[in-house]
């Protein structure tokens, strides 16, 4: 599954998780919209769930993620073209946002989808690159695995909601 970002530039370069995944080429960087492909657009504002019935069409085309910095990763910022799909409930390992809900690094969004797709092995090869990403799969392990297990968006949602419950 080809990984691509739509990159900002914004943010810390030193703690960049796309700049570090693309020294590694494990993702394209991409500085305008209109040179970033057409794919599966990882956005929090989505209306419907990322979810295993997105596999096929993100195989098929990109993985497709914003990076940019949270204070300007407003909703006007994802003009993408592509089929927009938000990531469940899960709860960030990396240094800056550690166990904070939802606030992940471009390459924990992109571990996640990779599993709640079917390409664990691709999401431990990218997280491998971070002291703290096999952090990010032990803090997920349960939500990950159950909705990688869902057959659609509305099973992910009735599963995040019992994390949200919780909170």
């Amino acid at each position: 599954m080809d990984l691509h970002v739509r990159y900002e530039g914004d943010d810390d370069p030193d703690k960049c998780t796309a700049r570090k995944l693309s020294r590694f080429d494990l993702a394209e960087l991409h500085r305008s919209d209109r040179a970033t492909p057409y794919g599966i657009v990882l956005n929090p504002h989505a209306e419907r769930a990322l979810s295993p019935a997105d596999a096929e069409r993100a195989d098929e085309n990109a993985l497709v993620a914003l990076d940019c910095s949270w204070e300007s990763a407003g909703e006007k910022m994802f003009s993408l073209p592509g089929e927009h799909r938000a990531l469940p409930y899960l709860v960030a390992a990396n240094p800056v946002n550690f166990g904070r809900p939802m606030r992940l690094t471009t390459v924990e969004a992109f571990a996640a989808a990779l599993i709640i797709l079917g390409e664990r092995d691709h999401a431990e090869r990218i997280l491998s690159k971070f002291t703290w990403g096999g952090t990010f799969l032990e803090l997920n392990a349960e939500p990950l695995r159950r909705y990688a297990d869902c057959g659609d968006s509305s099973e992910i949602v009735a599963i995040q909601q019992e994390y949200l419950d919780r909170e």
